[in-house]
């Protein structure tokens, strides 16, 4: 089956256009509308945004006289508007690009690729280094991620190649497997990272499941759990939970 020049278009959501939309329109579920995709494509290229933005990027409404809705933070506006330069200057380079090939072409080019930096980890976090204690073979790494910290084991060589200390502008990328979700309040465990939040979404599959936690910063963290101990939990929307992360599978990633 041929597939049409828009459907090419929409197998990948335009980030700008989406922010744009969610500007102008108020609502994530009627920039999908918008854009031609599912409500749930939309709203989980949104949370990639916030989830790697320093600062919380957009303002959630719910319930009210005026119905609920999602507008951007004066921090997503300042994001929006500077993706919107940022395009404008990739297109002005694209057409110089077309005349000759400038001196620094090897340059701009690396930085489209980070730019345009994706991965399968379906949780990806932007942040800043506030601690780093080392060890004799490992480094125990804090991320500030905005209103969390996310702790991560690094190779004291990965710290030294990597060029790590505090301060430093990292990604951290944690899989989704990787990841437990909880709702006992007085489980004990070894794992490092623990984040307290409420069931944003879940969807269930033939046999595992995908469970959406909002945490109190306004970040989302998405776990892959069975169908069985989704309903084990009896997890519901809104209600609290858990989500436990191991430091050795925290993933940290600098461009």
């Amino acid at each position: 089956m041929r597939i049409t020049e828009s459907r090419k278009r929409r197998t990948k959501i335009d980030r700008l256009e989406l922010l744009t939309l969610v500007h102008d329109l108020g609502s994530i579920s009627a920039a999908a509308r918008s854009l031609g995709v599912s409500y749930k494509a939309a709203w989980s290229a949104v949370e990639e945004l916030n989830n790697l933005s320093e600062y919380p990027i957009l303002d959630r409404k719910t319930g009210g006289d005026a119905g609920g809705g999602t507008a951007l933070t004066e921090h997503g506006l300042n994001v929006l508007n500077f993706m919107k330069n940022m395009d404008f200057e990739y297109n002005l380079f694209l057409k110089a690009l077309g005349r000759k090939t400038p001196k620094n072409f090897e340059t701009l080019t690396q930085q489209m690729k980070i730019i345009s930096f994706t991965t399968s980890s379906r949780n990806q976090f932007g942040g800043r280094i506030s601690e780093i204690n080392s060890g004799a073979i490992n480094s125990e790494i804090l991320v500030d991620i905005g209103g969390d910290h996310l702790v991560a084991m690094v190779s004291n060589k990965s710290v030294r190649n990597m060029g790590l200390e505090n301060d430093h502008e990292v990604y951290a990328l944690v899989n989704a497997n990787n990841i437990i979700i909880t709702t006992d309040e007085t489980i004990k465990t070894s794992a490092r990272n623990s984040f307290v939040g409420k069931v944003k979404q879940f969807d269930l599959g033939s046999v595992n499941g995908e469970v959406i936690l909002e945490l109190h910063s306004g970040k989302s963290i998405v776990a892959s759990l069975t169908n069985e101990a989704i309903s084990e939990m009896n997890l519901q929307v809104g209600a609290p939970a858990r989500a436990l992360i191991k430091a050795s599978h925290v993933i940290l990633v600098t461009v």
